[in-house]
């Protein structure tokens, strides 16, 4: 005798068929079969399950109890199979399912943080994963399918522009404002050219876009900065400024969070820079191909709509 595990559930969609119906020829007609398969259907239900399934009634036949017993069971396996059903459709459709994204700090705060506030609206059955991480590790870890989406700044660690292996799509420019203290000889203008800071000392990352940007930004300017101090935290770095050790670039995307964390900037002013403003270009990289997954393509459209409010949005932070 065959075990529960091997029923056929076609077979027993005909048997609920002739409980609703009553005769092996209406049976056959709503399934578009002949009466001689639906027999055989029956005939082959009952030897995989061990018992009787059907008895004569006149020139009819009817269910057993033990018919009545498996359909009991049958009757859950459907709605089981209708659920399962309706998860892969919704996750077909982008709906369902899991994407795991990989973002430097800022990136996650100001903008897959609030991207994931309008997926839980749009797609509640769509979950983000999410893993703090800076260059060059993310192309490795996109490469090894080890995440699925990467949010990353334009760097020269990075993989040239025409590498086959991903997908890039481009989000954010984002302006770089000079940072400094209060009390700062040039606190009190409304914007500031950066050769003027060239006697200052400065505080930049130790690595990273940002480090790169104060370098070329002042070497465009005519100088080489005098980096005193590195940080790599910008609570860290807002503090060393505060603290009158040094002036810094940040950029907007950072300074854009500091109203809703005012104690964070006590003491400093942020003034926009005159002429070429440096800017660090965002964008969000996946395998190339996938771009089209459903998941995927629901993650960047968030992403890609609230990079838009950003830009259309922002504005100076001066505090």
């Amino acid at each position: 005798m065959s075990s529960a595990s091997d029923l056929d559930l076609r077979k027993l969609r005909v048997l609920r068929e002739l409980d609703e119906r009553g005769t092996v020829a209406a049976v056959a007609e709503a399934l578009h079969l002949t009466p001689s398969a639906v027999s055989q259907q029956l005939t082959a239900l009952a030897r995989e399950t061990g018992v009787k399934l059907l008895e004569p009634a006149g020139r009819r036949v009817r269910l057993t109890g033990a018919a009545r017993v498996l359909l009991r069971h049958a009757d859950q396996l459907f709605a089981q199979l209708e659920r399962v059903n309706a998860d892969l459709a919704a996750y077909r459709d982008g709906d369902a399912g899991e994407v795991r994204v990989t973002a430097f700090g800022s990136a996650i705060t100001g903008l897959v943080l609030p991207a994931l506030g309008d997926l839980r609206e749009r797609r509640p059955g769509l979950s983000l994963i999410l893993r703090e991480s800076e260059l060059p590790d993310v192309h490795g870890e996109l490469v090894h399918g080890e995440t699925d989406l990467a949010i990353v700044i334009a760097s020269p660690d990075g993989p040239v522009g025409d590498d086959a292996r991903f997908a890039r799509v481009s989000l954010l420019a984002d302006p770089l404002d000079v940072m400094m203290r209060a009390d700062h000889p040039l606190a009190g203008e409304r914007a500031v050219a950066i050769a003027d800071l060239s006697d200052d000392p400065w505080v930049s990352g130790s690595v990273g876009a940002c480090s790169r940007l104060t370098a070329t930004a002042c070497a465009a300017a005519g100088f080489t900065p005098r980096v005193v101090h590195r940080a790599d935290e910008w609570t860290t770095i807002f503090g060393l400024v505060a603290a009158g050790l040094g002036v810094a670039l940040v950029p907007r995307l950072v300074t854009s969070r500091l109203a809703s964390a005012p104690h964070s900037a006590a003491g400093i002013v942020i003034r926009e820079l005159t002429g070429d403003q440096p800017q660090r270009h965002i964008g969000a990289m996946v395998r190339n191909g996938a771009e089209s997954d459903p998941h995927l393509a629901a993650v960047l459209d968030a992403l890609a709509e609230q990079a838009a409010r950003v830009g259309r949005g922002r504005a100076m932070v001066a505090v």
